[in-house]
């Protein structure tokens, strides 16, 4: 049997209410693609109908309980048959000509992979200058994220998401991404044409200015050792 062009892998943790319209986006940009697209939802610890939700969209589902979003992605990869791995959250839609900026990007042979730009699904003063401190870090350090793609040979060949994190795994999958990029020739690169849009309900809990607010807790949630910042804001969060 033919192996898919894509393996998309979307974790999910009690993901009721926002894993449909996630899914949804994902149809629409594999319809250039029919036949060609996995869908791997990795349920960890639902309570919820999120594994329900995943089965009645067609998704491969698989179990990891490790409150650990890197291994949560990986657990994901594992068992990915695609050629290229993408990686979006639930909470996050991707925009429909996703997956054919991504495919026309490695087919090229000129990138390793790369992020995309993140929009909100609302603004405020406050999301707005995040979104614009966001994005200046990011331009200085010349990466992005949100939604993560490469070929599988590459995720492996960097050993994939860092498990001995428990948050920030995405900054340092991207930052070892580009390295890795630079020894075979192939830079990181964001996606030109795509976007996803991602919930705002960290905000809608923390704060429209909560980054500002709390600069301790982001800067702990970037470094990636603090079990108590994970869990507030990631794995005790109410959805």
């Amino acid at each position: 049997m033919r192996s898919p062009r894509f393996s998309i892998i979307v974790p999910a943790r009690n993901e009721a209410r926002l894993l449909g319209a996630c899914l949804e986006s994902i149809r629409v940009a594999a319809l250039p693609f029919p036949a060609q697209v996995e869908v791997i939802v990795v349920l960890n610890c639902c309570t919820d109908e999120t594994e329900e939700i995943a089965r009645a969209w067609g998704a491969l589902v698989v179990v990891e309980t490790a409150r650990n979003l890197a291994a949560i992605r990986n657990c994901g990869a594992r068992i990915a048959a695609g050629q290229v791995l993408v990686t979006i959250d639930a909470d996050s839609r991707m925009s429909p000509g996703t997956l054919i900026a991504i495919d026309r990007a490695l087919a090229s042979r000129k990138t390793v992979g790369g992020g995309t730009d993140i929009l909100p699904d609302r603004y405020s003063p406050g999301i707005l200058l995040t979104l614009l401190l966001l994005r200046a870090a990011l331009r200085i350090f010349r990466l992005s994220g949100g939604l993560f793609w490469c070929r599988t040979e590459d995720f492996d060949a960097v050993g994939g998401f860092n498990e001995h994190l428990v948050s920030g795994e995405d900054v340092d999958f991207a930052r070892r991404l580009k390295a890795y990029g630079r020894i075979v020739r192939r830079p990181f690169s964001t996606l030109r044409g795509a976007y996803i849009v991602t919930s705002c309900r960290k905000f809608d809990r923390y704060g429209d200015w909560c980054v500002l607010r709390h600069p301790l807790l982001f800067w702990r949630l970037l470094r990636g050792t603090s079990r108590p910042a994970a869990d507030a804001f990631y794995y005790d969060f109410p959805r």
